[in-house]
């Protein structure tokens, strides 16, 4: 009977209205997940009762052991249990295709103040402000994953390593590394319990489709839309986290080793994503379209598509398959503490990365005041990320 009652319920929510609310939740979403979890909690749980409290926190356990987007497949995974897999889909468009818009926009931005022959030195602040956020992510992340001995040498693993290996494939290698140590070292029973799946395996198989194919294209086929695509949807699988854990992972990757783009460059489309609502995973479309410049306008938008559907991808198609199981996926023992070494890990990378990108910024006076003044508006929360966006902008172009 209340299986019923429940069902009715979902049936009766107008699509238009709660899209509307998925609308209002990403103008007002700054700060990254955690920030988020917050406004979903306000907008869809308390004003609109899409779903109880409790399946919201159900659901950010889901998300968080999942690669990819955290905040952006919690929206869409209400998005999934009020209307299926059409109102899901719709879900994330409405959720992040503004900021992806504006983020795909501001790749232009450089190629804008030349032309109008504006000094770039004007965004040189924006950098050293850019590197405040990522240390203040740093240092609330690692606060909430150091709860032990074993989390304390997995972060710090994870730091070491990634500083001094700046290759691609060993962000991924130590994150697994870190799940699987939290597996091995956990004095839990029965870890791998046994429970009865029935999965959509469509959807898996489009994924791993998508995976491997685009990794043989690249081979066949040296085109760069088709790299970004690959480079994208690879961060999309097999970073956990969210925004601020596939920073260090891009930085290396599309800074370090195939230089598509200068530190100050990275930095400028990190900082001014922080200045919009919106999921973080926009910057994607930022930095997509500027690894996609010295062609045509419509090669450099191509680019910026390319990183935002690559690097939402696959999370989508991962809610896509996980949901329907969840209920009896959440049984395992073992997928919930991987959880617990991973983001130790995950800690470690972003210390790490903000670490390296100081180190790339720079050490003159100024850079360092801008970054101690953001990190210290961020600590006290008394001014939002959008008014520390703009202030570093004025600064930038008043102070020469």
């Amino acid at each position: 009977m209340n299986g019923d009652k429940k069902l009715n319920a979902v049936k009766k929510v107008r699509w238009s209205t709660f899209l509307k609310d998925v609308f209002i939740c990403s103008l007002g979403a700054y700060g990254g997940p955690e920030a988020h979890y917050g406004v979903f909690t306000d907008q869809l749980v308390i004003k609109k009762k899409y779903l109880q409290e409790e399946e919201m926190v159900e659901l950010i356990a889901l998300c968080s052991i999942l690669p990819g987007p955290t905040s952006t497949q919690t929206i869409v995974s209400i998005g999934y249990k009020t209307g299926g897999p059409l109102l899901a889909f719709l879900t994330m468009l409405v959720w992040a295709l503004p900021v992806l818009t504006v983020m795909t926009l501001l790749s232009f931005l450089y190629q804008f103040l030349e032309n109008m022959n504006v000094s770039q030195e004007g965004l040189r602040y924006i950098g050293p402000m850019a590197v405040g956020f990522i240390i203040v992510a740093a240092f609330r992340i690692g606060k909430k994953v150091v709860t032990d001995r074993i989390t304390i040498i997995l972060l710090l693993f994870g730091g070491i390593t990634t500083y001094f290996i700046r290759e691609p494939w060993i962000f991924p290698l130590v994150l697994i590394l870190g799940g699987l140590v939290s597996i091995i070292t956990s004095k839990e029973r029965n870890l791998w319990n046994r429970v009865k799946l029935n999965p959509p395996w469509l959807y898996f198989i489009v994924f791993a489709i998508f995976a491997l194919g685009s990794l043989v294209i690249i081979m066949i086929w040296d085109n760069r839309i088709l790299h970004l695509f690959e480079s994208f949807y690879r961060y999309g699988y097999l970073v956990f986290g969210g925004g601020q854990v596939v920073v260090p992972v891009m930085h290396s990757e599309l800074v370090q080793v195939n230089r598509y783009m200068t530190n100050q460059e990275f930095l400028t489309g990190y900082g001014l994503v922080q200045g919009l609502p919106g999921p973080m995973f926009s910057f994607s479309a930022y930095a997509g379209g500027m690894v996609a410049r010295g062609g045509s306008v419509l090669t450099q938008v191509l680019g910026s598509v390319a990183g935002g559907i690559g690097i939402f991808l696959p999370g989508l198609l991962l809610i896509y398959f996980i949901y329907p199981i969840w209920e009896n996926l959440k049984k395992i023992k073992a997928i919930k503490i991987s959880l617990k070494g991973i983001n130790a890990v995950a800690g470690g990378l972003i210390t790490v990365a903000a670490v390296i990108l100081m180190q790339k910024s720079g050490f003159s006076i100024d850079n360092i005041l801008v970054t101690f003044i953001t990190v210290v508006l961020l600590l006290t929360r008394k001014i939002p990320a959008p008014i520390i966006v703009i202030i570093a902008l004025i600064a930038g172009f008043i102070i020469r």
